[in-house]
């Protein structure tokens, strides 16, 4: 151990200026040490007696020599003598490097420099060398870099700056790179800053002088009689010479500031060309494109593209880098150029996709309408490499049987239409014509393909439309038969409900008749609403009433796996709607609620009242705040896609399999409910389920109620009870082609006092009407009859008597015969079926002078 004093070092190296540190010496040691082995014999040969106050003192001696020793040690007096510290080797790098180098202490005073670092500095000797602020100080140029450098020291962070110094007798001067770094990891060393200083002068030059060249370069390029451009993997254009700018009519400044893509450039679907093209990783390829550019107003160019491509290692393009000669020259000059420039033209810009194949379907050549096939059959495609991959492998053969065919030098080949590769769904029509026979050995067969698949949806659609109708008119009609029958069957039950008292065994027999009659009628008005032929007619109802009529078809729709869960709201405000279009609604919800829930679950309908206020919380698109009863249909189903979301109300929009869906549930689902001034909404999460949240406007009855009040001076009316005597006098027309009803109709209509004279068509209701010379108080006439409908009745007994009553009774809707009837005919309806209450109630009403 030797005794030293603790200066930092740059790289471990002595500081030239600070003394010379000693090593520690080996002899010393061993002298040490003879000299306590010597003491220690000589101790042992003068007896133990008289050595023993020797011993004593040469111990102290010694535990006083260690006990100032550690005190020494540990305030940093002494130390661990540090070999590499007086490393010579260490010492000269620092010494002679090239670099000037400088270290500062904690207060920025000067604690070391090199030679070089003088040299740069202008100083003559250690003693006149100053830290860099002070040598830069007053210098504006370098000022504001020495500043930021200073500061990263103070915070023991790492700076470099470069800066320019002018010379005092000339423009050029020099450039230095100026570095700071903190010089330890401690916190006590770190006090103290490293400073290097290099002359790269020189280097600037040499940058200077290739940013010259390029310049030169650039501007070469930028006014070359050919136009040159770049465009990057995303299409974007990086870089477009003056004058393939001034060509299209651009601005330099315009291009440069981003913006315009490939296609902006290029007209039609040559872009696809230029972005289709697949090579072998690492590889460079130019392909040569007769193609028109666009100018800014709409005009094209042709011109020829060179257009080059780099692959890097991973197989991805790189920038192109493409070579435009313009071929307009060629149209005005040379006549064989201007054929082949209109002939490219016209096979660029042609609709069809067109390409030469060899036998093997391997593209050959193509237009840029199958280059743009090929991109939208997926990034992965290799439709452009084969024509058979551009097809789904099922109907493959199909197309390779065309083309070998072609191969043989047939014509009149069929043409195949086939469905494309990929997804969406697309589809394609072929036709293959052969090749003269000199070609064949490299091109088989041209294939010109349309994409059919708009043309196929609307097939499709006109298709599902017409089965629809069919369907509509077929249930339509069932709907009419039956509302026949139920109208006898409530007719009758009507006659033994009269006949028979409450009391009665049979009574209770009868009111079951009648309930399921009813419920019968409800079915056959859901089929009219479907076949769109029932009458739209709003009332006042109960949600909560007309849900829970609901609920035995809801169970026969879902399913045994799917559990139904209605929950009602307390005191549901009423509202207006048409009873059969709301239940449409949820039929047609429930159904598809049961399909997204293949495997079972839980189908809940809610209802409840929306304030005011909670309808303004809710901030839906295009809702005014307002009262609503709301009703929420829930599933726990598959859900819906976040991308389809906002087409499921769109017509034919459907995500179920061909034959499974029509595409217009929810788009009547929409329509419904907007008609009756309502508004509905879907949240949907892929996996969990769907909630469709229907809100309908509260009916509010007091203004009605409030006319009716004030109708005679603010006295309520005396009639306002409904009247109960339903008894008459006057001979009724009754023609009616179902014989069973018309008797049933006409003994009620007698049990009330009317006289009846029957007809079972039009022809014998006109007969009976000269009968009578004209003059019956009513005609109750069926719709549809043969030999004379009721519009043409109608009309013939208005020709003999204007002033006639008329009420048409039908089980189809009144406006589905309305626009077969003359303008301004004035006339009653009453709906199939009804009972014979209602009969005799509607013809009262009509017989009554009003």
């Amino acid at each position: 151990m030797t005794v030293d004093i603790d200066h930092d070092s740059l790289g471990e190296s002595a500081i030239p200026h600070e003394p010379q540190r000693r090593g520690g010496s080996i002899l010393l040691v061993l002298l040490v040490a003879g000299g306590l082995v010597a003491a220690a014999v000589a101790l042992m040969t003068i007896g133990r007696a008289q050595a023993e106050p020797y011993i004593l003192a040469l111990l102290a001696l010694l535990a006083t020599v260690g006990l100032f020793s550690l005190f020494a040690f540990a305030a940093g007096i002494t130390r661990f003598a540090d070999r590499t510290a007086d490393d010579p080797v260490i010492s000269r790098i620092a010494d002679h490097a090239f670099d000037g180098l400088a270290v500062t202490g904690p207060r920025g005073h000067l604690v070391y420099c090199n030679a070089a670092y003088l040299a740069l500095t202008g100083a003559t000797s250690l003693q006149d060398a100053r830290p860099v602020e002070r040598v830069f100080i007053g210098n504006p140029d370098v000022s504001e870099a020495v500043f930021r450098l200073l500061k990263a020291a103070r915070e023991g962070k790492r700076q470099q700056e470069e800066v320019r110094i002018a010379n005092q007798t000339g423009n050029h001067g020099r450039w230095l790179r100026m570095r700071v770094r903190p010089l330890g990891k401690d916190k006590r060393e770190a006090k103290y800053a490293v400073w290097s200083i290099a002359d790269i002068t020189r280097d600037r030059e040499r940058q200077e002088d290739v940013f010259q060249e390029l310049q030169h370069a650039i501007e070469y390029l930028d006014h070359a009689p050919c136009g040159f451009f770049s465009v990057n993997a995303q299409g974007e254009l990086v870089y477009v010479n003056a004058t393939l700018a001034n060509w299209l009519d651009y601005d330099l400044a315009e291009i440069g500031s981003g913006g315009l893509k490939l296609t902006d450039i290029v007209s039609g679907d040559g872009a696809a060309l230029l972005t289709s093209i697949v090579a072998v990783p690492g590889e460079v390829k130019t392909e040569v494109f007769d193609i028109d550019l666009k100018m800014r107003g709409g005009k094209t160019v042709p011109v020829r593209l060179y257009h080059k491509l780099a692959f890097g290692a991973d197989g991805a393009a790189g920038p192109s880098r493409t070579l435009v000669i313009s071929r307009a020259r060629d149209e005005r000059s040379d006549p064989e150029r201007a054929a082949e420039v209109r002939f490219m033209r016209f096979f660029d810009h042609t609709p069809m996709a067109i390409a030469t194949v060899d036998r093997a379907g391997a593209v050959v050549r193509a237009n840029a309408r199958f280059a743009k096939l090929a991109q939208g059959l997926g990034p992965d495609s290799a439709a452009h490499k084969s024509i058979v991959r551009a097809v789904n492998a099922r109907d493959r053969a199909h197309l390779i049987a065309a083309i070998n065919q072609a191969a043989e030098g047939q014509g009149d080949i069929a043409p195949v239409e086939v469905m494309l590769e990929g997804t969406p769904e697309r589809w394609g029509q072929f036709f293959v014509t052969p090749v003269e026979e000199s070609e064949r050995d490299t091109e088989a067969a041209i294939v010109y393909m349309l994409e059919t698949t708009e043309r196929r949806a609307l097939e499709n659609q006109i298709n599902q439309s017409q089965k629809m109708d069919m369907v509509g008119q077929l249930a339509g009609g069932i709907a009419h038969d039956f509302n026949n029958v139920l109208s006898a069957i409530m007719m009758a039950n009507d006659f033994l409900l009269n006949a028979h008292k409450p009391t009665d065994p049979s009574f209770q027999d009868i009111m079951q008749i009648k309930q399921n009659a009813t419920r019968a009628a409800t079915l056959v008005r859901q089929l009219l609403a479907f076949s769109r032929r029932q009458t739209l007619r709003p009332q006042v109802l109960d949600l909560g009433d007309a849900l829970s009529d609901l609920t035995m078809l809801l169970r026969r729709l879902i399913g045994e796996k799917v559990k139904l869960d209605l929950v009602h709201g307390r005191d549901l405000w009423p509202v207006k709607v048409d009873v059969s279009q709301f239940e449409q609604v949820v039929v047609n919800l429930a159904v598809n609620a049961r399909d997204a829930m293949p495997d079972g679950g839980t189908l809940t309908v809610k209802t409840g009242n929306i304030t005011t206020a909670e309808s303004t919380r809710l901030a839906n698109k295009g809702m005014p705040p307002a009262d609503y009863v709301r009703i929420d249909i829930s599933d726990t189903g598959t859900g819906i896609p976040a991308d389809i979301r906002d087409k499921i109300f769109e017509p034919f929009f459907s995500t179920k399999e061909v034959g499974k869906g029509t595409g217009l549930g929810l788009s009547t689902v929409y329509g419904i409910i907007k008609q009756t001034g309502g508004f509905v909404y879907v949240d949907s999460e892929v996996g969990k389920g769907t909630t469709f949240q229907i809100f309908l406007p509260r009916h509010h009855a007091e203004p009605e109620i409030e006319a009716e009040t004030h109708a005679t001076n603010g006295a309520p009316k005396a009639d306002a009870k409904p009247r109960t005597d339903l008894t008459g006098q006057g001979t009724i027309l009754l023609v009616e082609d179902e014989e069973g009803l018309r008797a049933l109709n006409a003994r009620g209509l007698r049990s009330r006092g009317y006289s009846v004279i029957e007809a079972s068509n039009g022809v014998e209701a006109m007969e009976a009407l000269e009968q009578e010379g004209g003059v019956v108080d009513l005609v109750v006439s069926d719709v549809v009859m043969p030999e004379m409908d009721g519009p043409t009745l109608l009309k013939a007994m208005r020709d003999r008597n204007p002033d006639l009553r008329v009420i048409f009774v039908s089980g189809y809707a009144e406006d589905a015969f309305e626009k077969s009837l003359p303008e301004n005919q004035q006339f009653s309806f009453l709906p199939k079926p009804f009972t014979l209450s209602q009969l005799v109630a509607a013809v009262k009403e009509t017989m009554t002078p009003e």
